[in-house]
């Protein structure tokens, strides 16, 4: 890539979303500016866009018009200056006592912004003389200021603000939320109180399924910006289509609103090079351009979209001995259950089995995967129920063990071997003829798993990876384990019934 001179980054990176400025309504946004110089950050234009409309005062009430913010940003924008500013505000430009909760991942990572980043800014500006000695004993914390408001820290939990009265919280890194339940803690603390405004801020998740809350406000957000709602929650989102090209210079500057002020195009270039090279794009995607990956489209760098396609026949079977796998990802919050078999004709099937309803099993959770496992077992007398030590669903051996199952625990070396067999079977390899010998039911699931997943070398050989990616893999993972099950146990069994398209 040719770099170009620096551009100071305006308001020509506009917003995808944003709610507009409201005509007749007064602003106390030129307020927070002035807060946001004293402690040496002056506001960049994206965020003066954000203070001004945020802090719109309805003029039937003479109070703050919105009562909840809800931003989200690509990494490095400055999200934390635009919020230690707010809160200042809020804490000494409002008039009577006010209390101020933080909240972010965890309450270890919310103590560590608080005391390095709030904490410190304060300290080295013109307000330290107007603070009292800060609170810092743990599950006490507040910064404390004479004319009685506090600034404090929460565990983002339920019972953050539990019986107290709150005029501004703060749901920071609010990917890391998997429910709405520190909003449900704070908003009944905020009942009672005169202009209360709730702030939710976060770069995009790794993908909607673990990232729901934040999920849920952006579609929210998007909504209202849509249907000129200007009342209840103003929403701002600074972010990079999904079919922008990650590399383009085009697209930085479509979507980060600091680059050419605070951030370089060289830093952003350096660390782009660098995530491309470990393979981890979708890192990049979703922290510098606050991409929801799962919404991109599918990179398919292991075994091409065309190849594995051509593959897929709706009607195959397995007719010959089995073998069952389940794998688990490291969330616990996904499991798959995969089959591989041999056809009629000689080539293999992999497909993720499913019950009698047609449901895949690549559900929700771990407590379902044992007892399916013995019902399959029951059912086929499969020649191997396969579940990897090295992998997350070694939890699931004591259990299964229990179950009485008869499980083939591959080595990490052996897992290796069966992805490159997998690999092999597909004849997706541009430098040998090899014809494919695998075959698949063409499902969803296994699909976007195969579409989404990358490799990490391993020696002289290779294992899927669940780092830097923002699919669920356990549908690919398990088939892979099942196909090198099947290898390795199917000539030691007996044949069971033949495997009809009703075995389910």
């Amino acid at each position: 890539m040719t770099l170009t001179l620096e551009q100071p980054s305006s308001l020509r990176c506009s917003p995808r979303w944003a709610t507009s400025r409201t005509p007749g309504r007064r602003t106390r946004g030129g307020e927070l500016a002035r807060f946001a110089a004293a402690l040496g950050k002056p506001l960049m234009p994206w965020q003066q866009l954000v203070a001004d409309v945020a802090l719109e005062v309805d003029p039937d009430t003479g109070r703050l018009a919105y009562r909840k913010i809800a931003l989200t940003v690509p990494r490095q924008s400055g999200k934390t200056t635009l919020l230690l500013a707010s809160m200042v505000h809020r804490a000494l430009g409002f008039g009577d006592r006010q209390r101020i909760i933080y909240t972010a991942q965890t309450r270890l990572k919310a103590r560590q912004k608080w005391e390095d980043d709030h904490l410190v800014a304060l300290e080295h500006s013109p307000f330290a003389a107007l603070m009292l000695p800060t609170r810092k004993q743990i599950g006490q914390e507040a910064i404390r200021w004479r004319n009685g408001s506090l600034h404090g820290l929460e565990a983002p939990s339920e019972d953050a603000a539990h019986g107290e009265v709150l005029d501004q919280g703060v749901i920071d890194e609010a990917f890391a939320q998997t429910d709405a339940r520190v909003e449900q803690g704070m908003k009944p603390a905020m009942l009672t109180r005169p202009e209360p405004q709730l702030w939710v801020l976060s770069t995009a998740g790794k993908s909607k399924a673990s990232s729901p809350y934040l999920w849920g406000e952006i579609e929210a957000g998007r909504l209202a910006v849509e249907a000129g709602i200007t009342s209840g929650m103003a929403y701002f989102e600074w972010s990079a289509p999904s079919e922008a090209d990650p590399g383009d210079l085009a697209t930085w500057y479509g979507c980060m609103p600091a680059l050419g002020r605070t951030i370089t195009e060289a830093a952003v270039l350096a660390d782009f090079e660098s995530w491309v090279a470990k393979g981890e794009l979708n890192e990049f995607r979703r922290g510098y351009l606050n991409q929801w990956v799962d919404e991109a489209p599918q990179e398919w760098q292991v075994i091409p979209k065309v190849a594995w396609l051509s593959l897929a026949d709706p009607g195959s079977q397995a007719t010959g001995p089995l073998a069952f796998a389940a794998d688990v990802n490291p969330d616990r919050t996904w499991a798959s259950i995969g089959v591989a078999g041999r056809r009629a004709d000689g080539n293999l099937h992999v497909e993720i089995t499913s019950d009698d309803a047609g449901t895949l099993d690549h559900r929700r959770g771990t407590a379902w995967v044992v007892p399916r496992l013995r019902q399959l077992q029951e059912r086929w007398r499969p020649c191997a129920v396969v579940i990897a030590p090295s992998g997350p669903a070694n939890s699931l051996i004591p259990e299964a063990e229990a179950a009485e199952l008869e499980l083939a625990k591959p080595s990490v070396a052996d897992i290796a071997g069966a992805c490159g067999a997998f690999y092999d079977a597909t004849g997706a390899n541009p430098d040998v003829d090899d014809p494919a010998s695998l075959r698949h039911l063409d499902q969803s699931d296994l699909n976007i798993a195969l579409a989404g997943a990358l490799k990490r070398d391993l020696g002289e050989r290779w294992l899927w990876t669940r780092k830097g990616i923002s699919v669920d893999i356990t549908p690919l993972v398990a088939v892979t384990l099942a196909l090198w099950g099947h290898a390795t146990r199917g000539h030691l069994t007996d044949e069971p019934p033949a495997f009809a398209a009703t075995w389910r």
